[in-house]
């Protein structure tokens, strides 16, 4: 009985092992087979792609072409009007009582963009004559001596009178044009002015002439009280004309309204921190570049230069070299992001436009030098 109960036991213990073992190799087996059908899925999806029998290749490099230009420099430049940007200030402060001109207006040399109040200086300018009036009466009164002195009393009041004439004929100038930006029917009273002007200025510097002629003259006798009297008078009277002019802030010469800053009512101010307009001609394009210390060597006058711009892609247009700097300074373009760092020293070069590229001021482009200096034939290939 002893050795069959200790049998039983000997049984019971190896089919407790043998259950043991057959879940171990089935758990095995199963983690066996996941790892397997995991693996062919994968193989499936990595092989899995449309049938290949008549498609065209993902990518086919183009064996023509392949080549790419060989650029001397390159350089980050900003596009401006053919003689740069004129940013107009006042050269005296006061109220803004009119401003004639708007933004992409034309104007010529001498119009009046912006006007101060003058009110004031008016008021002086009335007096300032009367009182060169009476100084002649009372010089008058007093017989000039013959010869060189009386030849001087005659040249001075011709010169005073073309200058007054100047000054008279330049605000009908000013009235004109003014007139004729809200009338196109007045565009030949412009025209008028504009040669009645010219013909005061001729008259003017011809007296001029003749003045400084007379004065030196030999044996010429100094100028008596009443002469000298009306000499202060008349120059008084011109220091309130210029001031008066002073108030007409006009254009510089012929060109375009960029930008217009100035507003009526306001009190401009004769600082270069608040300018009253942005001024330019257009009638061509130019590109300030700032060429890095490293390739100044490689830049000569007259060199061919190709502009691109974001706004159009990869569309180029063609330039040339007109004008290099003599001397590094600091960048004035900032740089967008890590193109270049900001203790660099660059050369500033002007590069002019061909024809008319529809680019606008103030435009950041890219400028690439074409090897070769000022050859402007095709770039070189590597």
């Amino acid at each position: 009985m002893a050795s069959t109960r200790h049998a039983s036991r000997i049984l019971r213990k190896g089919g407790k092992l043998m259950a043991n073992l057959m879940a171990r190799l089935n758990s095995t087996f199963a983690t066996v087979t996941a790892f397997g059908l995991l693996a062919v899925a994968i193989s499936l999806l990595l092989n899995w792609g449309p049938p290949t029998g008549n498609a065209p290749p993902a990518y086919a490099a183009d064996p023509v072409n392949t080549a790419r230009p060989q650029w001397a420099a390159s350089a980050t430049g900003r596009v401006e009007p053919k003689d740069g940007e004129v940013r107009i200030t006042t050269q005296t402060g006061g109220e803004i009582v009119a401003v004639n001109v708007k933004t992409n207006d034309k104007v010529s040399a001498g119009d009046v963009m912006v006007r101060l109040d003058d009110q004031d200086l008016a008021d002086k300018l009335a007096a300032a004559r009367a009182e060169a009036q009476v100084r002649v009466r009372e010089r008058d009164e007093e017989p000039a001596a013959k010869g060189p002195a009386e030849e001087r009393r005659v040249a001075e009041d011709k010169t005073d009178a073309a200058e007054r004439a100047l000054y008279d004929v330049r605000q009908a100038l000013d009235a004109a044009t003014l007139k004729a930006r809200n009338d196109a029917n007045a565009v030949d009273g412009v025209t008028k002015a504009r040669e009645a002007v010219t013909a005061a200025q001729k008259k003017v510097e011809t007296e001029r002439a003749n003045l400084t002629r007379v004065n030196g003259l030999a044996n010429m006798p100094l100028p008596t009280r009443l002469e000298s009297a009306l000499t202060q008078a008349r120059s008084d009277l011109t220091l309130l004309e210029n001031a008066i002019d002073r108030t007409r802030i006009r254009a510089p010469y012929d060109g375009t309204v960029l930008t217009v800053w100035a507003k009526v009512g306001e009190t401009a101010t004769p600082s270069p921190e608040a300018p009253l307009a942005l001024f330019g001609d257009l009638s061509s394009l130019r590109v300030r570049a700032e060429v890095e210390e490293r390739d100044v060597v490689k830049i000569k006058e007259g060199q061919a230069a190709v502009i691109r711009v974001d706004a159009y892609g990869e569309k180029d247009f063609a330039g040339k070299v007109t004008s290099i700097a003599q001397s590094l300074g600091a960048p004035r373009i900032v740089s967008r992001g890590p193109r270049r760092p900001n203790d660099v020293e660059v050369l500033e070069v002007l590069v002019s436009l061909d024809g008319n590229p529809p680019l606008l001021t103030g435009m950041r482009v890219d400028v690439f030098f074409k090897d070769g200096g000022a050859d402007t034939g095709e770039p070189k290939t590597n």
